[in-house]
């Protein structure tokens, strides 16, 4: 038979547009370029507004202003409530986790030295789900409580995800790198709460 004739009869279209389609959708779905794709992302350390450096005793109303005085003010360092390290899941994954309070009283959850894989659909979750290494891990942050900080900005670098005003930091005990499409978290650092 014609190699022609055999495309352009109904059923063999029908095939060749279903794989087509389907092949499409597998694409959209897993998006596996993700995974040879980096995106570094590097945020400064959040700081509220500068704090003023109190007036010299000495310094007259009369008297030009010193080189002290002309100075900037120096932005208030943010205070480290909670923090923990990173594990590998589904992808490699390594870095640091903090949850900062800034002198506004503003909390952000930071991702600091971060590398891991990219991926369709993939958050930063703050979490009350126990962290477990191996695949014994990969799961199980979606059972309990969770509260999503955002879609993650890069896979690498330094970041910060501002947090809800009253967030209760002591409801969660650990934050994982989710990938919502798969349910599965690529890496999961649990916290430990500073003390003061």
């Amino acid at each position: 038979m014609n190699r022609t004739r055999l495309i352009g009869r109904p059923w063999v279209l029908s095939i060749l547009v279903t794989g087509v389609v389907a092949v499409a959708a597998g694409l959209f779905w897993f998006q596996p370029w993700q995974l040879v794709v980096d995106e570094t992302v590097q945020e400064d350390l959040p700081a509220a507004a500068p704090v003023p450096a109190p007036p010299s005793p000495s310094a007259l109303p009369s008297a030009p202003p010193s080189a002290e005085a002309t100075k900037p003010a120096k932005p208030a360092e943010p205070t480290e409530l909670a923090g923990g390290t990173l594990i590998s899941h589904e992808h490699r994954t390594t870095g640091t986790v903090r949850l900062l309070r800034a002198a506004d009283g503003s909390l952000v959850l930071r991702l600091e030295n971060l590398a891991t894989s990219s991926g369709p659909d993939v958050h930063v979750w703050l979490t009350d789900a126990p962290v477990k290494p191996g695949k014994d891990g990969w799961d199980v942050f979606d059972d309990g409580k969770h509260l999503d900080a955002g879609k993650l900005k890069g896979n690498k670098g330094n970041q910060n995800y501002p947090l809800p005003a009253g967030t209760d930091l002591t409801a969660y005990t650990s934050v994982s790198i989710w990938c919502d499409r798969f349910d599965v978290s690529f890496g999961a650092a649990e916290l430990a709460q500073h003390r003061g």
